[in-house]
């Protein structure tokens, strides 16, 4: 299959990217070549700070994109921090898309345990959020049993529809389809119709790669190479989703996947990962 086919083509349509806090030189970078109107998810890190992650997600705005601001649960100290927060985001209009996910840490820094209180708490919405997007995890979470994964995740959609808010859910990212095309599956058979953006890594450094995907649980080295297609002889080299996305391509069924699009997390740049969904499009 051809990065030329429509399947794929498809699955690229409207991809969003993600960006930190420290990243706005390198969205300035990349802006002749991310598309205009691109959906920019801004990160929620223990690094960052409100002043840096503000900034950020007004540059995004101001280029002509969309801020996605996170919203990360468990690093919040107290309702007063969410409130200030999401009060400078509405007076910078950049309010209206945000992701909430649970978060690192261990044991939450505040009253908020999990995603689901944040949502649940209406702050959001009070504020002037009209979309929330939520995390989900084709290829399970190291901490957090499958059972309960699902009950959250319907708990999530739930608060949302009962306060009248669009959602979407954002994926982990991984490297092979079949739990991705499994999950899918899943999602709809429960009667989850959100759209899903299913998180893939942008081009970058393998030992970069396998650095992220050990951080997050994602597979094994050998399991990761064998299916989106690199060496561990070369750790040196770089690897792109080339294989990934055509095989997803390949097998989606709208019928049976519903609604997919793509998320790319941008580990070697947002520059790169624009640049390289640019030229697989041809």
């Amino acid at each position: 299959m051809s990065a030329l086919d429509p399947a794929p083509s498809r699955l690229l349509s409207g991809f969003s990217v993600e960006m930190t806090g420290k990243d706005i030189p390198a969205l300035h970078e990349a802006q002749d070549v991310l598309p205009p109107g691109t959906r920019v998810n801004v990160t929620f890190l223990g690094n960052e700070d409100l002043p840096m992650r503000l900034a950020a997600a007004a540059a995004v705005k101001a280029a002509g994109h969309v801020p996605v601001p996170h919203i990360s649960a468990r690093r919040l100290g107290s309702a007063a921090e969410l409130e200030k927060f999401l009060g400078a985001l509405a007076e910078a209009g950049t309010v209206e898309n945000v992701f909430v996910v649970a978060g690192d840490p261990a044991e939450p820094m505040g009253p908020y345990e999990d995603s689901l209180a944040v949502i649940a708490s209406g702050l959001p919405a009070a504020f002037g959020a009209r979309h929330v997007s939520v995390a989900g995890y084709p290829e399970g979470h190291p901490d957090i049993g499958t059972p309960t994964l699902w009950s959250s995740l319907e708990g999530k959609l739930a608060s949302l529809a009962d306060q009248g808010l669009d959602a979407s859910i954002i994926t982990q990212f991984g490297f092979d389809t079949a739990p991705v095309l499994a999950w899918l599956e899943e999602l709809r058979g429960r009667g989850i119709e959100a759209p899903v953006r299913i998180g893939v890594p942008g081009p970058a450094g393998i030992k970069r790669l396998l650095g992220y995907a050990r951080r997050f649980g994602v597979g094994t080295s050998a399991g990761i190479a064998q299916k989106y297609g690199f060496s561990l002889a070369n750790l040196l080299g770089t690897a792109g989703p080339d294989r990934f996305i055509n095989d997803l391509g390949a097998a989606y069924d709208p019928a049976r996947h519903g609604v997919v699009q793509l998320h790319f997390y941008t580990f070697g740049g947002l520059r790169a990962t624009a640049e390289w969904v640019r030229d697989f499009q041809g």
